[in-house]
């Protein structure tokens, strides 16, 4: 995403999606969303590197706001990593 976050913003929820492939990913962002009041922000940590699309497709569809997504390289025996940021609609 484009716009910088706010230095203030408080993440709600975080789900640890690490491992997982897809559908697993979305299927656990969207059950932890459904805990989220509006306008409250979920982060998912993923290391598919199609959650990317997945985020943002998942985003277009069900009108909740892709604040970021941000890439953490892989180093060692750690595999690269995504936090995706979602605002709850």
């Amino acid at each position: 995403m484009t716009d910088p976050l706010p230095p203030d913003l408080v993440i709600k929820k975080e789900v640890d999606a690490r491992g997982l492939m897809c559908p697993l990913p979305i299927l656990r962002a969207k059950k932890a969303l459904t805990d989220l009041q509006s306008g409250e922000v979920l982060k998912v940590i993923a290391t598919d590197g199609g959650s990317v699309r997945d985020f943002q497709a998942f985003a277009k569809q069900t009108g909740n706001a892709l604040l970021a997504q941000i890439e953490t390289p892989a180093s060692g025996d750690r595999p690269a990593e995504w936090a995706h940021l979602l605002r709850r609609r």
